[in-house]
């Protein structure tokens, strides 16, 4: 381990404070899913209960819905999974920082795939809400034609 002085250890941790910021902004966008999901389980339990007791001729709108609900929940996993990645990858990268500055060690090839994998997983999370989104569009849609 090397000696290094406050000084030559303010730039690291100056570096280090967007992928802090990453991983709160991104806390906020899975509250904002985890809750999504939450009225997803919820409006799905509710047609459950309201499928055994309607006649019929309304079934049919109702298992739409629910298939709807469904790939909803799938969608909303999804993006919780990537995101939750994301934020993983962004705290490595914070640890790796901190480890390459305080050892000494050349890092940039790990930093740059940890940074490059950290965005990736966090769009392709934000395309797969999107996704949800659109998908509630569809459910109103459909509730509407009834």
């Amino acid at each position: 381990m090397t000696n290094i002085t406050v000084n030559e250890f303010i730039p690291v941790l100056q570096i280090s404070i967007s992928p802090v910021i990453l991983i709160s902004g991104v806390g906020l966008l899975l509250l904002s899913m985890t809750n999504r999901l939450g009225r997803v389980i919820d409006r799905s339990r509710f047609l459950w209960r309201e499928l055994r007791e309607v006649p019929d001729e309304n079934r049919e709108a109702i298992h739409a819905q629910l298939q709807i609900l469904s790939r909803r929940a799938e969608l909303i996993r999804r993006a919780i999974i990537l995101a939750s990645i994301s934020v993983l990858l962004a705290a490595i990268l914070i640890i790796v920082l901190f480890i390459a500055v305080l050892l000494n060690l050349e890092a940039a090839l790990i930093i740059i795939v940890l940074f490059i994998g950290c965005m990736l997983t966090l769009i392709i999370s934000l395309i797969t809400f999107i996704k949800d989104v659109n998908q509630t569009l569809i459910a109103f849609k459909v509730e509407i034609k009834e």
